[in-house]
């Protein structure tokens, strides 16, 4: 009998630690001269480029130096949708093996295409987060992001399996399921949106199922702002180490940047693939090292859709000051929120992620909420509804003490005027992937 032919092994993520380490003037040299090609082609090859850049009166040859960036005309959401469906490519059609979208609830997708560079460079760079992030080739990594054409799903998948992880697709939903294949399967690794994760971690605690006990050590969260209160709650609940992963699909999809497991205290971003800002979002103007101001992205080496100085309407600051990890590659801090997402209730600016900081650990008080936002006559108001807590007490006092403690708490640590409302357990919407975190019926 003949021998059976030997298996071939996938070729897996060769981690480049030089990369990761280059010296800023030597990463500065490679990121201006994949900015001028990028620039380059965006021009002959985008008409929407082509016409802003000209209505700008810039061409690729004032592109000097990084700061040049400057002079060019940034790119927005609505770009994409107003050059629907593949008015932004670089490439013909033909030429992308793979397309993305969102869902395009508030009007027409915004549509994302990927050559096959395109899509290695990505499954690398996601690879190389999870790296950072304290995965090992070893790991089951229970993939619980959506799949299809949100690009979560897939981009994590790709690169858990090109660091040569054993991954298990199986998106999200099903959560008594979820708990069950990750304790029958030893995962080490789960991968979601912080809200998801918390929902697994409270269906596993109803179903008796002790994930602290688990092989579960490392939780890559991302797709929605979350808090460090939330990162805390989470670490607690499921003895995991939680990072933070960052990305957008008009960029690349997950994998942007991401945490170290050495410090957790901002996202590495990848500035061999891409060119960060951060501008006043009033003026426009680019800020300082250090300010805090809307996140901008020039992507360096995409050859589908190139984009750039897009606005991604994230809140955040860059730091470049040494990592205890040793990567040199600057750090986006802890995205607050989104611009868009800002609320203003009676003069007051709110974000989602403020609320959920004096939520998520308040006494009596389970980790799940949601604002609902009304109009009473001229002005917004803001009504917090949360959960108690399993163990408290649920008398109609003590709903009314509760609910008078957290208004105290969100007035003295936001200043914004709210009503609260306190459910019972399992009366706030559970996430099955991303959260809806605001219910806006002023329009209703």
């Amino acid at each position: 009998m003949s021998a059976q032919p030997a298996l071939r092994e996938q070729p897996v993520y060769m981690h480049d630690r030089a990369i990761e380490m280059m010296p800023r003037p030597q990463l500065a040299a490679l990121q201006f001269e994949r900015l001028r090609r990028i620039v380059e082609r965006a021009y002959r090859d985008v008409p929407h480029y082509r016409r802003t850049f000209d209505e700008a009166g810039v061409k690729p040859a004032d592109l000097q130096t990084l700061a040049d960036i400057a002079k060019f005309p940034f790119t927005k959401k609505n770009d994409l949708r107003d050059n629907y469906p593949f008015g932004m490519f670089a490439v013909p059609r033909n030429q992308l093996p793979r397309i993305h979208a969102s869902s395009g609830t508030t009007g027409k997708p915004t549509v994302v295409g990927y050559t096959k560079t395109d899509l290695d460079n990505w499954a690398a760079l996601m690879a190389r987060s999870m790296v950072g992030a304290g995965v090992s080739p070893d790991d089951i990594v229970h993939n619980a992001y959506g799949y299809g054409l949100f690009t979560g799903g897939l981009g994590a998948h790709y690169g858990a399996e090109r660091l040569g992880c054993t991954v298990v697709p199986i998106s999200g939903g099903g959560t008594e399921r979820q708990v069950t294949l990750m304790t029958d399967f030893g995962a080490n690794v789960l991968c979601c949106t912080p809200s998801y994760a918390l929902n697994i971690a409270e269906v596993a605690e109803q179903m008796g199922v002790n994930l602290r006990a688990a092989p579960l050590r490392i939780g890559v969260f991302g797709a929605e702002p979350w808090s460090d209160a939330m990162r805390r709650d989470l670490e607690a609940r499921l003895g995991i180490k939680a990072i933070d992963v960052y990305g957008l699909s008009e960029i690349m999809g997950p994998g942007v940047a991401c945490e170290c497991a050495v410090a957790q205290n901002g996202l590495h971003g990848w500035e061999d693939h891409f060119l960060f800002e951060t501008i006043d979002p009033e003026t426009l103007q680019v800020l300082p090292m250090g300010s805090v101001g809307e996140l901008v992205i020039t992507t360096l080496t995409k050859e589908a859709l190139p984009m750039i100085r897009y606005r991604t309407r994230d809140i955040t600051s860059l730091s470049t000051e040494p990592c205890a990890c040793g990567r040199t590659h600057l750090r986006i801090m802890r995205v607050t929120g989104r611009d868009d997402d800002m609320l203003i209730i009676r003069g007051v600016n709110v974000y989602p992620s403020q609320v959920e900081s004096v939520l998520v650990g308040f006494p009596g008080i389970a980790p799940h909420y949601q604002i609902v936002l009304t109009r009473e006559k001229a002005l917004d108001a803001m009504t917090v509804e949360v959960e108690i807590a399993p163990d408290a007490p649920r008398d109609e006092a003590a709903l009314v003490k509760k609910a008078a403690e957290v208004t105290h708490h969100i007035k003295s640590l936001i200043g914004v005027t709210c009503k609260v409302v306190v459910k019972s357990p399992g009366d706030v919407p559970r996430s099955q992937g991303k959260a809806v975190r605001v219910k806006d019926q002023r329009n209703i």
